[in-house]
């Protein structure tokens, strides 16, 4: 099923906070009553100074009427523990408000996190290889981890606190238009002020914060490749350019923000004088009304205490309407991911027998970010059951031709074909196809876990005895019995604890314990000596059965017993043949031949 586009950010948001609703809405709801509650006190203090304290007429309201069922002014004058306990009820059914918002606001805050990362980490692994060779993965790390909690501090933190203060505005705006109106408009006269220059920043520091989170993605895919090519850094004695090269890109990361907090400091320093404007106005304003007898002091009270909440969500929104724009710029970060188009299969795919002639039919391939032709028509066939070797130079085709067997990279409609029993690929599962052929690359790839857990990584249901089986054809296995753990040896990040021939001689189990019908080695003997080399040969032609070999190398040793030989060059297929009609011929094959056997001989004099 075709995946879901998000056009807009709303779309993506949604999308993320299934799962995670219920305990927002319900966070809403407590904290609709958590400003409710926190409203009230002022109203009880003015109630408590005007009527019961000044013996002034009360006014009709919610909170005469609620004082009342205790007994009038006079009763409670004498027994003011009354409205304490009534302060300390409506505070404490605050208090307990305020703790269900956070429960709630944190479990769906949490909830949203997992979602997140669980639809981003899917979808990643079905993007398509060139997708992964396109994209940094310092910068996808980046992106699912910093842009991930950006989003979920705006929605929890921020976007749900927005609607809490348009609420805490909306009432503290009625409860003092209420008390008086003229006051209320000036103390309210102030707001449009702060949310116009919130927005006005709004746009600034949405540019600045994501040239920042740029730079930041630059600067974790430094530092991510060199802990991964520590190695490398080390042996060729690059640590100090290294170290140069992150401090450079520190030093720009850390200028932009600074910069970013020039334009943040300038925001919230204007914010603070707006804020204490609107104080003094409403104080001074307020002093005089109160003078001149317009305004009663349990009133002004309150009034001050209705100015000094709303002060604080009023600066609150802006801080939000600012955060707006980081939180924008991560979501449309996390939705290049979730847009990237996932690898599909065509409607009608099959899942034919795979132990069947593999054709190659004027196949021509050009990488996107290339400037010329790595494969130029390129037609031969691997007969089904038979090893095929394919020799060429570095850049002539030869891994490209893999990638695309595989559909690691999608073969353009005009650009030739590949058939597996007269199957075009493009119409075969992509599941099925990889499943049923197993590949080898020069350069593996072993995560960190035991040896004996990387071997079974593509075979679950493998026991113990699969594993030696297949390390025993690797030649592998007698490497492993000097090991101390033995198949429990952790072999670190990237087999990093292991030489070049024991991560190839790993790779090579790992697809062997699978048994696929079709098995290509790419240059995957070329750091094992040609003793092994030639153990693994002859261990892989008894053991093949009925399954396609196709073997990439540079040697021709590796090459020589194979039942039909291709020799490419600059992308084109220039002999076909076996190794006896090969070397009989004045060509590239004789040329390397030859070249390598005085090589050989020069060695073995030596």
């Amino acid at each position: 099923m075709k995946k879901k586009r998000f056009e807009t950010r709303t779309q993506l948001i949604l999308y993320f906070l299934q799962g995670a609703k219920k305990y927002f809405f319900s966070a809403i709801l407590f904290a609709c009553l958590v400003s409710l509650l926190d409203l009230l006190n002022p109203k009880i203090i003015s109630y408590t100074v005007d009527a019961v304290l000044d013996n002034k007429p009360e006014e009709d309201g919610f909170v005469s009427a609620l004082m009342g069922r205790f007994g009038d002014a006079a009763y409670l004058r004498s027994h003011l523990w009354i409205i304490a306990l009534v302060v300390l009820i409506t505070a404490v059914l605050s208090a307990f408000c305020r703790f269900m918002f956070n429960l709630f606001n944190n479990m769906g805050a949490e909830r949203l996190v997992r979602t997140m990362r669980d639809s981003l980490f899917d979808h990643i692994l079905r993007l398509p290889f060139a997708w992964h060779s396109e994209n940094q993965t310092g910068d996808i790390i980046q992106r699912c981890t910093s842009d991930v909690e950006q989003i979920k501090m705006f929605l929890s933190e921020q976007l749900l606190t927005l609607f809490r203060f348009i609420v805490m505005i909306v009432l503290t705006l009625y409860f003092m238009f209420s008390i008086h109106a003229g006051l209320a408009a000036a103390a309210a006269a102030f707001i449009p002020i702060i949310v116009g220059y919130s927005l006005f920043f709004h746009t600034k520091i949405g540019a600045s914060f994501s040239k920042v989170d740029i730079e930041e993605g630059k600067l974790s895919s430094i530092a991510q490749e060199n802990l991964t090519g520590v190695r490398v850094v080390r042996a060729f004695g690059r640590e100090i350019y290294e170290r140069q090269r992150f401090e450079k890109q520190n030093r720009y990361y850390t200028h932009m923000w600074v910069d970013l907090m020039r334009l943040m400091a300038a925001f919230w320093s204007s914010s603070d004088l707006f804020s204490y404007l609107q104080i003094l106005t409403v104080l001074s304003y307020g002093a005089y009304l109160s003078v001149n007898g317009q305004l009663s002091a349990g009133n002004y009270i309150a009034f001050l205490s209705y100015t000094g909440m709303l002060m604080w969500p009023i600066r609150a929104l802006g801080r939000v309407i600012a955060n707006l724009s980081k939180a924008g710029i991560s979501i449309d970060r996390l939705a290049y991911i979730m847009n990237s188009e996932e690898e599909e299969d065509r409607p009608d795919a099959k899942e034919p027998d795979m132990h069947q002639d593999i054709v190659f039919d004027d196949v021509s391939y050009k990488y996107e970010n290339g400037s010329s032709e790595i494969l130029d028509h390129v037609s031969f066939t691997v007969p089904s059951g038979k090893t095929v070797g394919i020799l060429g130079g570095t850049g002539s085709g030869k891994s490209t031709l893999m990638y695309l067997l595989d559909r690691l990279y999608p073969l353009p409609e005009e650009d030739g074909k590949i058939t597996i029993g007269g199957v075009d690929i493009r119409d075969i599962k992509a599941d099925w196809l990889r499943k049923n052929i197993g590949i080898v690359l020069q350069e593996p790839y072993l995560f960190s876990r035991t040896l004996r857990e990387n071997i079974r990584i593509a075979n679950q249901k493998a026991n113990m005895d699969d594993v030696r089986r297949a390390a025993g054809i690797a030649a592998l296995d007698h490497a492993v019995s000097h090991f101390s753990e033995g198949y429990d040896t952790y072999v670190g990040e990237r087999g990093v604890t292991l030489s070049g021939g024991q991560k190839q001689r790993t790779a090579i189990a790992q697809m062997l314990i699978r048994k696929p019908p079709v098995m290509v080695f790419d240059d995957s003997l070329s750091a094992v000596d040609a003793e092994t080399d030639a153990y693994i040969r002859k261990a892989l032609a008894e053991n093949a059965g009925d399954s396609t070999v196709i073997l990439i190398a540079h040697r021709i040793t590796t090459l020589m017993n194979a039942d039909l030989i291709v020799v490419m060059d600059q992308g084109k297929v220039v002999e076909t043949g076996t190794h006896e009609e090969l070397i009989h011929k004045d060509g590239i094959y004789k040329q390397i031949y030859d070249l390598q056997s005085r090589n050989a001989k020069e060695a073995s004099d030596e």
